[in-house]
């Protein structure tokens, strides 16, 4: 993150109006396609944040006008905000709360069918190996260290805003789907106005 940038964040109503009174706006969803086909922002282009970094100097070359970045809670978008500044497009801004919020506030959106969010299959995963680990401890003395690794990778994630967990689970099948990256990036070329 650039130092001399604080990080930019709007919230779910003041987002709707800059989506109502800038035809211009790009709406970037950075979720797994799993998470973007269960809810999404009607307009929203599917760029899944592994793909911003793949295309991050494309992005940068191609981008016009203001966009927003939106995740489940927020962390993965100001990654991607991060690091569209750092290569040089400081005209964006995150959803704060991410979809989370944006749901809650009771903002429009695009249902599809329903897959379990990327945070809630870390949360399934880690409590299953940490439940493993202290029963497996019972037979195998030493495995609820592997609980104890897992709690501190959990922490370090906190801290870091980083989830190594969420990003193994983001390559799995389940959260890959097919996103058309060439789709998304013509729709990051292209004015707004011109979207269908």
């Amino acid at each position: 993150m650039s130092m001399d940038r604080p990080s930019q964040t709007i919230d779910p109503a003041s987002a709707r109006a800059l989506i109502a009174s800038n035809p211009d706006v790009l709406v970037v969803d950075v979720r797994t396609v799993a998470e973007f086909e269960t809810a999404h922002i009607q307009g929203a282009v599917n760029l899944p944040l592994d793909q911003v970094d793949a295309h991050l100097r494309q992005i940068v070359a191609d981008a016009g006008g203001r966009m927003l970045l939106i995740c489940q809670s927020g962390g993965r978008a100001t990654q991607a905000q991060n690091k569209l500044c750092e290569a040089g497009l400081p005209d964006t801004v995150v959803l704060s709360g991410g979809m989370n919020a944006w749901i809650a506030s009771g903002a429009p959106v695009v249902r599809g069918r329903q897959k379990w969010s990327l945070e809630r299959q870390v949360r399934l995963v880690a409590g299953g190996i940490v439940l493993t680990s202290i029963v497996a401890d019972l037979w195998l003395p030493g495995a609820r260290f592997v609980g104890a690794f897992v709690g501190a990778g959990l922490t370090f994630a906190a801290l870091t805003d980083t989830c190594a967990m969420g990003m193994l689970l983001s390559r799995l099948p389940y959260n890959r789907g097919r996103v058309d990256v060439d789709e998304a990036m013509a729709c990051i070329r292209k004015p707004a106005r011109s979207r269908a």
